[in-house]
């Protein structure tokens, strides 16, 4: 189901729980939402649609993917750059990582662990941020 999004920045500064292997629903959610919101938005928070779980959906081409619990185990080659955010008016400048190494969850509770460069590192970095409280 298509959300609204958030943009109460009190409940948006406000750290996710862990997701379980029952937030399914949430999942759906989340990447019906950002499938909704494909043109102006390439990734999304569980948060952003009013549910403070730490789920994230990133896009990567024609592809959405759901990471649960994801966790950030190594960056490197930090750069400066703007980002802006759906749930936020205007654009900020923040601190990113060319790469990084995701521990997370898969849509059936799957441990898994990938390397991401680039432009989809910046994307999950942002998504993690939203799960951290963190606001960009």
């Amino acid at each position: 189901m298509i959300k609204p999004i958030v943009k109460d920045t009190f409940f948006l500064s406000q750290k996710s729980e862990p997701a379980v292997r029952e937030d399914g629903a949430i999942v759906k959610d989340l990447l019906d939402t950002l499938q909704a919101n494909r043109e102006r938005c390439v990734g999304m928070a569980a948060n952003m649609i009013g549910i403070k779980k730490r789920i994230i959906a990133v896009q990567m081409g024609e592809v959405n993917l759901p990471m649960l619990n994801p966790v950030i185990v190594k960056k490197s080659k930090p750069y400066e750059t703007e980002e802006g955010c759906l749930s936020l008016e205007g654009v900020r400048r923040t601190t990113r990582y060319e790469t990084i190494e995701v521990e997370y969850r898969d849509v059936n509770f799957k441990r898994c662990k990938q390397r991401y460069t680039g432009w989809t590192a910046q994307i999950i970095q942002h998504e993690i941020d939203h799960c951290d409280g963190i606001l960009i």
